[in-house]
């Protein structure tokens, strides 16, 4: 007999904390149960009752050509017959590296990990290791993963540094960390003005995730380079959500066409690299990334870096991307989806905005889009967790949380689509 979701639920917060291994997977910012996924394939999910629904989550964003793609499937059959794991260097680790270095200028060498958290914190490390300053910036609605010193919400001036948004962190942990609003230019240059010439690094989201989906304006990204460049302090692109994701350049490509001789620092990476497997990198300038061991005095290890099988994974997604028309395409899908969320909004009268870069996308129930993550917060949460569950019923996964980003596929075909907009046209008379 087939368990329900409610019944695994149940079961499952017997024995894990919440009863899942990530907390937005518990539904709790929308209320209801959980869907406990059994398989999936091409743009779909099922869940353990057999339903259906269309996957906007794709695995918060690797899966980027969908699910079980044959090639991928493929490289990873093959890898597994070779070798789960062996604590020792690959020749696939190289081909990766070079692949990843061959579609991001702004780096010279890479390193692989494990996630996107492993390769943020290690980015921190690396950033204060190569300039021996410890101060650092972020900003307030950008996530970076969940190491300690960046799990910080805003101080109660610039003058003063960030607090713990979690139980467990130490104040002196985050006491280097100043939390900036996002898109304010004004507030980066007092910040700069105070703190500049202490400050190991900025780390960025260029274009939010976890805010939904919130852009920096050009203006905000140029004076944030030029501050950067003017104090000695290294830009950090997290661009775990975004590599290869909103272009084959990630973020930062889409900035160095709009800012003459644009490019960050350092540059962060996870989810799409590894085509669903567990993998991320960071990597930068010859020069910085040469701080780390064993050339240099910023340690950094793990025993499943640059795993085989995850490699194989991340390397087949790549080089699928890479395909003639691939974003173009991709691009048109996104489009075609927040068209039809526009469409549906308008024709039922409801207040609501979308954005879209490559295959990420977001929505709010606003009148304008947000700037910032004050802006974010002061959208129409109750209406969304609403639409949440109507789209829900009628097979529609979207990311159970109003402050995430979604994601389309090159597996997501125009009746998926068309089928998605006749959802959210009901949905949203209802």
């Amino acid at each position: 007999m087939t368990s329900t979701n409610a019944q695994l639920f149940e079961r499952a917060q017997r024995v894990i904390p919440g009863g899942v291994n990530s907390p937005v997977r518990a539904f709790r910012a929308v209320g209801g149960t959980p869907r406990f996924i059994a398989r999936a394939q091409g743009p779909y999910i099922f869940d353990a009752e057999g339903t259906r629904y269309i996957d906007y989550i794709g695995s918060w964003g690797p899966m980027i050509l969908g699910h079980g793609h044959p090639a991928v499937l493929d490289a990873v059959q093959k890898a597994v017959r070779d070798g789960f794991s062996f604590g020792a260097p690959t020749e696939r680790e190289i081909e990766l590296a070079e692949e990843i270095l061959k579609l991001v200028p702004s780096m010279d060498q890479v390193r692989l990990v494990s996630s996107g958290t492993e390769a943020a914190m290690s980015a921190l490390r690396l950033a204060r290791g190569a300039t021996g300053r410890d101060k650092i910036v972020k900003f307030e609605g950008c996530y970076h993963g969940h190491a300690d010193a960046l799990l910080v919400k805003a101080g109660s001036g610039l003058a003063t540094f960030g607090n713990p948004t979690s139980a467990g962190v130490p104040e002196d942990v985050v006491k280097h960390t100043v939390v900036l609003e996002y898109n304010n230019v004004a507030q980066l240059e007092e910040a700069f003005a105070l703190h500049g010439d202490g400050l190991a690094c900025v780390m960025i989201e260029a274009i939010c995730g976890n805010m939904n989906f919130v852009r920096a304006s050009v203006p905000f990204m140029t004076r944030l380079r030029e501050l950067c460049s003017k104090h000695g302090v290294l830009l950090v692109f997290d661009e775990v959500m975004t590599g290869f994701r909103v272009a084959l350049g990630g973020a930062q490509s889409l900035y160095a066409k709009l800012i003459p001789g644009f490019a960050p620092d350092i540059s962060v990476f996870g989810k799409v690299i590894g085509g669903g497997m567990p993998l991320a990198a960071f990597g930068g300038r010859r020069a910085v990334m040469e701080q780390l061991a064993p050339l240099g005095p910023v340690y950094q290890a793990g025993t499943l870096s640059g795993n085989p099988v995850a490699t194989a994974c991340g390397l087949a997604t790549l080089r699928e991307i890479q395909k003639p028309g691939f974003f173009e395409a991709l691009t048109a899908s996104t489009r075609q989806l927040v068209d039809g969320l526009n469409a549906a909004a308008q024709a039922a009268g409801v207040p609501m905005v979308t954005d879209s870069e490559g295959g990420m996308f977001g929505f709010f129930f606003a009148s304008a889009l947000p700037q910032n993550y004050t802006e974010v917060l002061a959208t129409d949460k109750a209406r969304f967790n609403h639409f949440f569950h109507a789209m829900l019923d009628r097979g529609v996964y979207l990311a159970p949380a109003l402050y995430e980003a979604g994601f389309v596929s090159a597996a997501h075909r125009p009746d998926d689509l068309a089928a998605t907009a006749t959802a959210a046209a009901q949905a949203l008379r209802q």
